[in-house]
This record gives C-alpha cells, structure tokens and sequence, in this order.
C-alpha cells in the first residue's frame, strides 16, 4: 500500500495553493514605494569598440532621473567568476574582466552599454532609445575553430588568444589512451554537436535595489537560485558592500533550468543605482531580453572515440571537445565542460582508459553556463551515441552491448577521478524492457510501415553526479565558494516547527518534501512544519539549489539539525519522565521509556522547554532551536535507462515520439509524485532539445533565435505520455537519507534515446545514415535521407 504521509507518501505540492489560484508572490509582483525603473541601451552589434555614448538629449527627457554608463562603475569591480580551471600545463585559465556596464568594447549583441532610471518603464525606454552610442564595428568571431586560428578577432584585446584553457584530464591517461586506441581491434568515432540552448524559464529575470540611508543597508529582490551566492559575490567582489548590510531576498521564481543561479550585471546596477539616485530601482526582462542576456546553454563540438576489444568489451575512451564561453565567463562555466562533464565520461561502463581534452574558447556570442544537466548532457549524449554506432557497426544488440560492459560491482573507482558508491545498472535496464514493452516493438514497427511510416527504436543509460561536493575536493579543482549546505530548525513551545534552510526553490516543492521528511522524523503531521527559503536575512548561509542537490545536501542539514533537536528534547522528555534520556524513544510524536507505558507527548515536551519550571537548567538551556550545516563526503550517482519510439514520415522528414519510457535509479524517494513531475519535465526538455530547439548566430553575431518566432520550444503535442518507474533504486550510501536526486535525470537521458531511435527508423528503411546533429529538424532528416 502506498504510504499516506511521510517519507514516501505523495503529499499534494502545498505551494501548488498559491501558484494555481494566482496568489504566488514573484519578484515582479514587488513594488517598492518611490520606486523607478531601468531600461539598458544593449548593443545592436557584436563586436565593436565604443568610441562615445551621448546622453545629453536622453537627460533631457521627461521622467529621466539618472543615466548611467560604463564611467560610472569605473573602480567598481566587474562580475567574478566562481570556478577557475587549470589546464593540462598546469596553468590557470584566462579570465577576462567583465563590467556591468560596457566599458571601451562591446563584445556580443545585447552586452549593456547605458542604463536609464526614469519614473515609468516607458519613460526609461524612451530615453534609452534617445542615447547616441558610437560604436566602431570589428569583425565577429563566432565559431569556435575558427576563434583560435592565427590572425582570429580577438574578443578581448588583453588576452593573448581567444582560448580561455585547454584541460586535459586525465592527463597521465594520455598516452596509454592513445596507444590502446591504436591496438584496438574496432575503434568506432563520432563527430557531434550538442547545440546552444537557450534555458526560457516561465518567469524572466527580474531585479530591485533598495537602499536605506537611516540603516545604510542595502536590498536585492532578485529571480535567483541560490540568494546567498548572489550576496556574496556581489558584496563583495562588485559593489564592496559588508554582507551584514546587504539582503537579497528571491521570492517564488517561476523556474530557472540553471540560468538564473549566475551574479548578473543587472542584480550589480540596480543595487548600485538605488543608492546613487536614492530611491529603489526596478528592472524587469522582456522575453526578447532574455534571450540576448540570460546565459546560454550546451554548445559543444566534439570528437569522440571509442576502442573495443575483439569480444566487444571497451578498452579506451577519448574524446576532444571545442566548449563556448561566449564573451564572459559566466558565475560557474569554466566548471561545466571540464568538472561537471570530464569525470561523467566513464558513464555506467567499465572502460579501464579515459582521456578527455576540452578547449574553451572565447566568441562574440552570450556567456554560456549550466543549463539543466550541466555538463552530465553532454557526457551522456557522445558516451550513447558512440556506443549506439559501434553496435551498429559491429552487428550486434545495443542493449546486448551496454549490459555486457556495465559496471556491477560497487563502490567503483573509474579512471575519471569519481567513485560509484551503489547502483544496479541491469536492474534498470531490466525494468525498462518490462515498461517500455520492447518484446511488442517488432508489431509496432510492422503496423507503422503499413501506414507508409518508418518506426525507430533508441534506447541508452546515464549516469550523472548530483550534490556536488565535498568542499575540500572541490576547492581543489578550482571552486571559490564551498558546496555544502545548511539548515535551522526552530521549534515552538506549541510544537509547530520553522525550518530555515540555504536552498531555494524555484518549483521543484520543496515546502513539501522538506516538511515531509521533517515531519517523519518526528512522528508529526507535516502540516505541523514551515518551510522558509529565499531571504539572506531569515536564512542560514547555504549554497541554493541547482545539480539536483537540494535533498541530498539541503534535506540532509534538515536532518542532521533535526536530529539534534530530537536530542535536547529526549533530554527534556527524560527528566519530565524521571528517566534517562538513553532509554527515552521518539514514535509517532510522543516519547516514551523503553520497555514501559510511560510517555509524554511531543507537545508537552516543546512547551517544557520554552517554560522550563521543570528542569535542571544547568544541564538543559532553555528553547529549541538548532542549526547544522552539511558537507557531502562524495556526489551521489543516480543512474537509468530510458526508451524512445519515433515514428518518421519519409516524404517529409517530420518525426514524432510515439512512446517513452524511463526507468531511473534516484536511491530513497521522499514523495513520488514530485519525483514523477521532475522526471517528465525533463524528458520534456530533452526532447525540446533532440528535434526543435537551437540557439544560433550568424557570421556577424547577430542572433537569428531571439523569440519564440524563431526559438522553436516544445508543446503539448510534441510529447507523448510517459512510463516512469523508480522502484529500483539503492540507496545512496553516505548520506542520511539515502536519496541521489532526480531533477535533471530527464534532461540527461532523453536526448540520445530520441536521436537513437531517430537513427534506427532512417536504417530500418534503407537509408545507411549514422549520425544526424540535434535538432533532428524534417530538413535534417528528409536531407540525410535523399543524400
């Protein structure tokens, strides 16, 4: 029987009250008495020194209180990066300046030039368009070959090349890896591109600064993942604002898929700006805005190479791969191709030999940073890919293939720097034959061809590391924050309980899974428990949330404080019972002794201890409040095996998934209901980004994708719907819930599984095609398949 609360029960979403009857409160939906607005003049142009901008008319106009430019945030520190890479020489990466209004040079179409703060958002973008800026235009380098040749624009003239690092990892595995492709008996190699994206949450990013001369104190409403990595980075890289004095408060955010856990110049100049003009400053981004500012996604090129032995078995792995920076380094992308993707390349796989080689290259194109996956995509689409063209070349079963060099023994050291504590990769795929009905696939195929349609079946596994950590190891490899997380629990003398915690939500449901496992613990209604989030200044110093970290770092704080709560009050409940507290048992909301029928009600003992005329006080303080904060000792690993059916019409190249089906491995569930929402979601994204989305740019930099007109995102009727299971799953060994997290598995997996099935249906009709690069377009298909 399902579980009807609690750990494992399918709470109903309790933020879903508000967001579904209007009542949500989004950073938009703020509005600061006295309040002006911002409008940026960004650039029209890609590359371009900017010789003069003339306000003079724009000041004139009406409602205009202050135009700000790159003069004024000279001696004002630029936006920082959060992670910086070595290379395989032992050098660090090339990290370029990043002003928050441009300075000297415009370096990619929307780059922000001029700021107007006027009385009315109309009034600001009258006068922004009223601001002359002289631009000297230079040639755009948007390609990233074609970026690093001899004689390339450079994009930023104080570097030495447009290479921001080439990593090499892992670097002693060189030579060997390079040897064994040589000797092996079949080497099967892959050119691909994994495509820019663009991360289109519901809700566009929206900023407000205020400032208060009374208390010399400083607040940011912000669309953020992570509210207290914005306060530090901006305090105090940027605007040197002590973080006693400065709050950043992000309300209900209406998604974010990544793109909104980056410092942004905008978050910088409304800050700056509400205390240089006195009043609070508002700015909020149009769609079209969004696409220009917000960071990019993906945008890898690369070259795989997979070595088998002559029964079939992987020897060696390599892969070279050209990673887009864009202009700047966004908050955490030097990360995302080397860290987050690197040392994913083993995959499920035993493969004794991995090198993988990334060079990140400069462009005249937006920042690019995590996008949903961040880095896992990417490793998993070349890993299946290659692995699904080897089969193909060496005549034997995909699945037959993968089960034979799964890793089943654990813990498992790859040869890529991470350590599998726990899975069961056959388990999954076992599963996914069972829901994907794979047996009735034939009949399927046979009824599709009978309508003049090709059918094609792609199936792959992933694996990806969530809850990024420890922080010591981190810190090695070049992260400049820690990766833990924090939690306080407060109880009050009724018994209700407020849990603080550093994580964000921004529609994952956390109020609800956060109180269930709270709640559980106890042996309470989870109605019982609150959950806040979201403001520097009620909240405990935490990392946010993003790489599905929140219940495997975040829940596991909420425990770890929780436990100690349980603690004091089994103290309490020992001397209210005349007992000791080692004998004293928490169930069901009452402590009771051992082995008697004495007991007290969890109430009582919560009252007890805000009115303590009943204890000892020099052994038990009064009050019940605890704070933990938790540093993971390894990444958790959740794994799966996902199956995609299309169905191709060979006279126009359309393609539609038919089926889909997932079968994931996320250790102990915490509501499964929440769990089957973030694995559809997902899937949704994945397929976005296999048949429809692409982010592109043209020789000049200008970006053709600046709406949805030209973006082609996924609806309704694009997805099919899906078969989910999560029951085999093992849990996670070093954390306290035993969970791996699930909130980017569909996004990992779903692409591969779409173009391998995309593959198979061109095969099945004759067309020899091996490789089609994402979006699998109809022109890309009827294209490949008439030569």
């Amino acid at each position: 029987m399902p579980k009807d609360h609690g750990i494992g029960a399918s709470s109903k979403r309790r933020e879903d009250v508000r967001f579904l009857t209007g009542d949500g409160n989004y950073t938009d939906d703020i509005n600061v008495h006295g309040q002006a607005y911002v409008h940026f003049l960004r650039s029209d142009v890609a590359h371009g020194r900017l010789t003069s901008v003339d306000t003079s008319e724009a000041g004139k106009m009406p409602g205009v209180v202050r135009i700000f430019t790159g003069a004024d945030f000279e001696g004002v520190g630029g936006l920082p990066c959060g992670w910086c890479v070595t290379d395989r020489h032992g050098e660090p990466m090339q990290e370029p300046g990043h002003p928050v209004l441009a300075q000297g040079k415009v370096r990619h179409v929307g780059d922000p030039i001029a700021a107007v703060v006027a009385d009315t958002p109309e009034q600001a973008r009258d006068a922004a368009e009223a601001i002359i800026a002289d631009i000297e235009e230079f040639p755009a380098v948007v390609d990233m070959k074609a970026a690093l040749k001899e004689g390339a624009p450079k994009v930023h003239d104080d570097l030495s090349s447009n290479l921001c690092y080439d990593w090499g990892f892992v670097e002693e595995n060189r030579e060997a890896v390079d040897k064994a492709i040589q000797e092996a008996a079949h080497v099967t190699t892959l050119e691909l591109v994994n495509q820019r994206l663009v991360a289109n949450p519901m809700e566009p990013r929206v900023a407000i600064g205020e400032y208060s001369r009374a208390r010399d104190e400083h607040t940011l409403y912000t669309t953020s993942q992570n509210p207290h990595v914005i306060r530090l980075l901006m305090g105090a890289f940027v605007l040197g604002i002590p973080e006693h004095k400065l709050r950043v408060v992000a309300p209900d955010v209406g998604g974010g898929f990544g793109s909104k856990i980056f410092h942004y110049a905008e978050e910088a100049f409304c800050t700056f700006a509400a205390k240089a003009v006195n009043r609070p400053v508002k700015w909020t981004s149009s769609r079209s805005e969004a696409f220009m500012t917000d960071a990019h996604g993906r945008d890898h090129v690369t070259k795989i190479e997979l070595a088998l032995d002559a029964d079939n078995n992987f020897t060696a792995l390599r892969t070279d791969t050209h990673a887009n920076m864009g202009a700047y380094l966004s908050t955490f992308a030097p990360s995302v191709p080397t860290w987050l993707h690197g040392t994913l390349m083993a995959g499920n796989y035993r493969t004794p030999l991995i090198y993988v080689n990334v060079k990140a290259v400069f462009t005249n194109t937006v920042p690019v940073d995590a996008y949903r996956g961040a880095g896992r995509p990417e490793a998993t689409y070349q890993l299946e890919r290659v692995i699904d063209k080897a089969a193909r070349e060496l005549g034997v079963d995909p699945i037959a293939l993968r089960r034979q060099n799964f890793v089943t023994e654990f813990p498992y050291a790859t040869p890529v720097a991470v350590e599998y504590d726990t899975g069961d990769y056959n388990a999954t795929m076992d599963k996914l034959e069972e829901i994907a009905d794979l047996k009735g696939f034939a009949a399927r195929r046979k009824e599709s061809e009978a309508r003049g349609r090709l059918r094609g079946l792609g199936v792959n596994c992933y694996i990806e590391a969530c809850g990024i950590a420890p922080s010591n190891l981190v810190g090695q490899l070049g992260a400049r924050a820690g990766l833990y997380e924090s939690a306080t629990v407060r109880v009050n003398a009724t018994g209700g309980l407020v849990v603080m915690t550093g994580s964000h939500s921004h529609g994952q449901g956390h109020e609800t899974s956060f109180a269930q496992v709270v709640a559980d613990m106890i042996g309470i209604d989870e109605n019982m428990v609150d959950i806040v989030h979201g403001d520097t200044a009620n909240t405990p110093m935490g990392m946010g949330t993003y790489g599905s970290r929140s219940i495997a770092v975040g829940g596991s704080a909420m425990v770890r404080a929780t436990e100690k709560i349980i603690a004091k009050a089994k103290k309490i409940a020992a001397h209210l019972l005349e007992a000791s507290d080692a004998d004293i048992e928490l169930k069901d909301g009452a402590f009771t002794v051992a082995g008697t029928d004495k007991s007290v009600a969890w109430g009582d003992v919560t009252l007890a201890a805000y009115v303590p005329h009943n204890y000892p006080l020099e052994d038990i303080e009064p009050g019940l409040e605890e704070t933990a904060f938790y540093d993971p000792a390894n990444f958790t690993y959740p794994a799966g095996a996902y199956a995609c059916e299309v169905e191709l019409d060979p006279e126009t190249g359309k393609v539609t998934v038919e089926r889909f089906a997932a079968a994931d491995d996320f250790g102990n569930i915490i509501n499964p209901m929440i769990v089957d929402g973030q694995v559809h979601g997902g899937i949704g994204q994945g397929i976005g980004q296999a048949l429809l989305e692409s982010c592109a740019y043209d020789e000049n930099g200008q970006l053709l994708s600046a709406s949805y007109m030209d973006y082609a995102m996924p609806r309704a009727d694009d997805v099919p719907f899906y078969s989910v299971d999560h029951s085999c799953s093992t849990p996670c060994t070093h954390n306290p819930l035993g969970v791996k997290g699930c909130g980017e598995a569909g996004a990992i997996g779903s692409p591969p599984a779409v173009v391998n099935a995309v593959i198979d249906a061109m095969q099945s009709g004759g067309h020899k095609v091996d490789h089609i690069d994402m979006p699998v377009s109809p022109s890309r298909v009827w294209t490949a398949m008439n030569g």
